[in-house]
């Protein structure tokens, strides 16, 4: 028996008296209102957000009877917030997947459980005139919904990230009026919205009603056309009322506050259509967003006027000679994919989010969003184009969940969901086609290929000429403007670059994928893409963590991630991929992202003479009267500081420029550093004057410093050694050292008295394991036991010098049922003075057939004295810093405590390194010390163990240790990008290879710390 369809299970409906798209504008009465923008301001116009009385039901069927009508009691029901979703209201079940649908998959139906949540709301009305109408506008309902009227149903929509409206004016009466919507969790919508993030549903955008004329304008859309110099443009415009009864109406165009021109439109049979020509306007980009306001005055056949305000920008998007071109110029996009995310709201933003998330976008270099995977709210839109972002504007249709069938087409090649498809696409191109910033459409995300994105494409084609289509799921660009990949590997996005005769251009619409402790390898992906003139640029997954936000037993806040509620199936922590944490604040990705994509770019020519040469990435923007701040510093000695104006550089070009610096008495000092600041000369609309754009610094190779061993004269006594059947014990009256017989290791080491190593260095090759490390993980853990090896020992020896002694300890490193290893040689030199110097050889031995193609690092560990919490060193900072992660970090002195060390990660994982570490200290007061390396090393000092850090699953979780972990690298992988991209890159894997570490412990006094970093006393 064949099922009957719901009507929410109809696909061949796409709504019920839902009034046409059209673009987003509003009314005003005056000009100094229609000016400002302010829609709260705008004729006839009600915000209906905020409690509404709500009745939550497991199905639809499980209504009350007579819900709907305007005398059901809802005085006992629930209230609720609109805009809200009601999972995150406690309604439900939260669920996160990442692919999966959750529930079978039998297209159009959806399961007879189908979460419900019916909303009410009182709306009192006053006179209404024959001559107005009242539209009710719902932005944002997931995933369907019924209206209702005082008992009549108005009608039904789905759709989730579109706006639905509804004339409601024949259904209402003089004062107090019942609205009742009734929502589905789902539909067969839902089918098309199987996006990467949490299952939300509700009235989640704002709800708007609006008293309007009968003969007011319907839609209005504009377009610029360049001549071929792009110097001049044709502003076009087709216009409709909803009556013709309005005969015509004036159209002025302002610059800021100057009226730049006026003409009059005649509109007939309520349309019209005319094209003006704007001489030598100020041209629109992401760089410098220029924007006029074009205002349409007109007078209704009451008299009354009525003035309607755009924001327009002139500005051109073609493909030309196989280049993405802005007015006629190749344009790079530095992109992100942006969900919307709030960790206390949901899928619910406010205009302080968005604004919040474009001027960070705009201040870390940021030139293009895609909005991954659905039209925003209209507002987003007016920001980009008001700040500057190049924007795809992505359909809401993802049906990632059939993937998994051995289908991906499924429904994509039927057509029988072709009017689905389309839908959506019309009502975003119809909504969002004025805004400047928009220069792409997409049809949307993982969604199989088939007939219906040709039926989309040719739909939004024959709507706006004058963007590119995009669509990553179509493999050979037969409706897609250009060719986009996602999480292309660099080796085939090379030969991508390389098959460029004749081909479209490409971009990377998703990559990077910015999932925990990373993502790393952007340099390469950067220099591929900017060495093609077929790339680019690509889009980063994804800007934001979409972590819940929650508080522990302390207080803490913290967030919680998919499996948390125990929803099941689901992707976990797969949600927190973003490159700001939940509450906004930068991650480490975005920082190293902010340098990689910098727009300029700063090389040696010749530094002893203070010559470099400033090359200009902006594809518009020239760099003149941009603040180049120079500080000259050795350690921590500020030597020069200088400010100067940089010169004309257009853009896409380089200059060669003479810093303002005295090399000769910079070279008087020790390990000089050149610290380059690119600062904004002027406040701007996402910074304040002073920003920094990018830094870069350079070292005076002359003065590097080159460690020496220098004697000194003893004052320590003789030295007393114990030999027990366990131990062996060595000590004078200014150190003592315990070293076991049995395991090989030093046990401690005293120094005047008091214990500063608690356990001494023992070789690891394991980290805590980060999210770009999950395909590894396995073979790490199951297969090669990394987390479980073990040094057996060898001999121990010692040799008693006049000034030192020399215990040498030999060990094997391996791990459970493993041939592979390492032969160990530790040899710890102590000197009279209580200095510890510890030289450790590692030989490789490869024995058997199952060995690692990569390990994730090779390091030792030592367990510090805590009570020295200030940790000061030199190399990369002052945020943490991975090999392939470092380029925003860079080379100074620089000092924290052992708890700031830490980057807390929504999910706990490896953090905190710093990198091409010349030397630390630890200290507590004035009492430091100097851990000195002989090279460079990579290092992390945290108050916790790496066992604990990995058992913790959330901020605020990891079970403090009584001492402080060191950890000194050889080596460390770095962190790539493989939880959905790139494997960590060659240069920066860690293989099974000899090494030697060498380094040197000794008391100093902290003020004495920089010239104590420069020699060895041991060796």
């Amino acid at each position: 028996m064949q099922r009957e369809m719901k009507r929410w299970e109809n696909i061949h409906l796409t709504g019920i008296n839902r009034m046409p798209a059209h673009t987003d504008f509003y009314r005003y009465n005056t000009l100094e209102k229609a000016r400002s923008f302010n829609r709260e301001n705008s004729t006839g116009y009600t915000l209906l957000d905020g409690v509404w009385k709500f009745l939550f039901i497991d199905a639809p069927e499980l209504s009350p009877k007579g819900f709907e009508r305007e005398d059901f009691v809802i005085e006992g029901l629930d209230d609720i917030e609109v805009p809200s979703t009601w999972q995150m209201k406690g309604y439900g079940n939260m669920h996160y997947t990442d692919v999966l649908y959750p529930f079978a998959i039998n297209p159009p139906f959806v399961p007879v459980e189908n979460p419900t949540g019916i909303y009410f709301r009182e709306l009192l009305i006053d006179d209404i005139s024959s001559t107005e109408a009242l539209i009710l506008k719902f932005n944002g309902v997931d995933s369907a919904f019924d209206l209702y009227v005082n008992g009549q149903h108005i009608g039904y929509s789905k759709v989730s990230r579109l706006p639905s409206e509804f004339d409601i004016t024949e259904y209402v009466k003089k004062g107090s009026n019942r609205l009742t919507v009734r929502v589905y969790q789902f539909s067969d919508g839902t089918y098309l919205e199987d996006q990467d993030m949490w299952w939300l549903s509700g009235i989640f955008r704002s709800v708007e009603l609006f008293k309007i004329n009968k003969d007011t304008l319907q839609d209005i859309y504009v377009e610029t056309h360049s001549d071929k110099n792009y110097q001049h443009f044709t502003l076009k415009m087709d216009g409709v009322f909803l009556t013709d009864r309005v005969k015509g109406l004036t159209a002025t165009l302002y610059y800021q506050d100057e009226k730049i021109d006026q003409f009059e439109v005649e509109v007939v049979d309520g349309k019209f259509q005319t094209g003006r020509l704007i001489e030598n306007p100020l041209l629109w980009n992401a760089e410098v967003p220029n924007l006029y306001n074009l205002v349409l005055e007109y007078s209704l056949p009451s008299d009354e006027k009525e003035i309607v305000p755009l924001r327009i920008g002139f500005r051109t998007i073609e493909v030309v000679e196989n280049e993405i071109r802005v007015n006629g110029k190749r344009v790079f996009f530095n992109g992100v994919n942006r969900h919307d995310a709030n960790p206390k709201t949901g899928r619910t933003v406010s205009y302080e989010d968005m604004l919040q998330d474009v001027k960070m976008m705009k201040q870390h270099n940021i030139n293009a969003v895609r909005t991954a995977h659905y039209p925003n709210n209209d507002v987003f839109y007016d920001l980009c184009d008001e700040y500057g972002l190049y924007v795809i504007d992505e359909a809401d249709l993802e049906c990632h969940g059939f993937e998994n069938t051995g289908n991906y087409n499924w429904i994509s090649d039927n057509e029988l969901w072709e009017k689905q498809y389309v839908d959506r696409a019309v009502r975003m191109v119809k909504r969002d086609r004025n805004h400047p910033s928009i220069i792409m459409w997409s049809l949307g995300n993982e969604s199989g290929a088939g007939r219906n994105f040709t039926a989309m494409y040719n739909e939004i084609k024959a709507m706006d000429s004058t963007r590119l289509v995009h669509y990553e799921g179509d493999r050979v660009a037969a409706y897609s403007d250009v060719y986009t990949t996602m999480y292309t590997r660099l080796k085939p996005l090379e030969e991508i670059g390389k098959d460029a005769e004749g081909k479209k251009p490409h971009i990377l619409c998703e990559y990077g994928h910015a999932m925990g402790n990373g993502p790393g390898g952007l340099t390469e992906y950067q220099q591929v893409m900017r060495k093609y003139p077929r790339l680019q640029g690509g889009f980063i997954w994804e800007w934001c963590d979409h972590g819940i936000e929650a508080t522990n037993e302390n207080g803490e806040i913290y967030y919680l991630y998919g499996g948390d509620y125990g929803d099941f199936p689901t992707n976990g922590n797969f949600c927190i991929d973003g490159l700001v944490f939940p509450d906004k604040t930068p991650s480490p990705g975005l920082i190293e992202y902010k340098k990689v994509i910098e727009p300029i770019v700063t090389k040696e020519v010749d530094v002893t003479e203070g010559k470099i040469l400033v090359q200009n990435l902006y594809d518009f923007r020239n760099l003149s009267g941009i603040i180049l701040h120079i500080k000259v510093k050795s350690f921590s000695t500020l030597i020069e500081e200088k400010e100067m104006k940089l010169p004309s550089i257009p853009a896409q070009k380089a200059v060669e420029i003479t810093l303002p610096i005295d090399i000769a008495k910079a070279c008087q000092h020790d390990e000089v550093r050149i610290y380059l600041s690119y600062r904004e000369a002027s406040d701007t609309l996402y910074a304040k004057k002073g920003h920094e754009i990018t830094r870069e610094s350079f070292l005076l190779a002359q003065t590097k410093v080159e460690k020496t061993v220098k004697t000194i004269t003893s004052v320590g006594s003789n030295f007393e050694i114990e030999e027990e059947a366990a131990q062996l014990i060595v000590k004078n009256n200014l150190f003592k050292a315990v070293f076991s017989n049995i395991y090989g290791t030093l046990i401690c080491f005293a120094s005047e008295g008091e214990e500063i190593i608690h356990k001494g260095p023992e070789v690891t090759l394991w980290r805590a394991i980060i999210d770009n490390d999950m395909y590894k993980k396995d073979a790490w853990v199951n297969d090669y036991f990394l987390r479980n090896t073990k040094e057996q020992l060898g001999e121990v020896s010692y040799e008693v010098k006049e000034d030192y002694i020399d215990i040498v300890i030999t060990k094997f490193l391996s791990a459970v049922n493993q041939a592979w290893g390492f032969s160990l040689t530790y040899n710890y030199r102590i000197t009279k003075n209580g200095a510890l110097n510890i030289d450790l050889r590692g030989e490789k031995v490869l024995r058997g057939k199952q060995i690692p193609e990569m390990l994730p690092r090779i390091g030792i560990t030592m367990h510090l004295n805590q009570g020295y919490q200030d940790v000061t060193w030199y190399g990369r900072g002052d945020a943490e810093s991975y090999q392939d992660t470092k380029r925003s970090q860079p080379i100074g002195l620089y000092k924290k405590t052992v708890e700031e060390m830490h980057t807390d990660y929504v999910y706990p994982q490896e953090n905190g390194s710093r990198c091409d570490t010349s030397f630390l200290a630890i200290s507590k007061g004035d009492h430091a010390y100097l851990i000195n390396f002989k090279e460079e090393h990579d290092f992390t000092i945290h108050d916790y163990e790496t066992s604990a850090l990995e058992a913790a699953t959330h901020r605020g979780m990891i079970k403090k240790s009584p001492f402080n972990v060191l950890t000194i690298d050889y080596k460390q992988s770095g962190v790539g990008s493989n939880s959905c991209g790139e494997e960590q890159l060659p240069p920066y894997r860690t293989v099974i290879e000899d090494f030697h570490l060498q380094f040197e412990i000794r008391k100093i006094h902290q003020d004495t710390l920089i010239e104590e970093s420069k020699i060895f006393i041991a060796r």
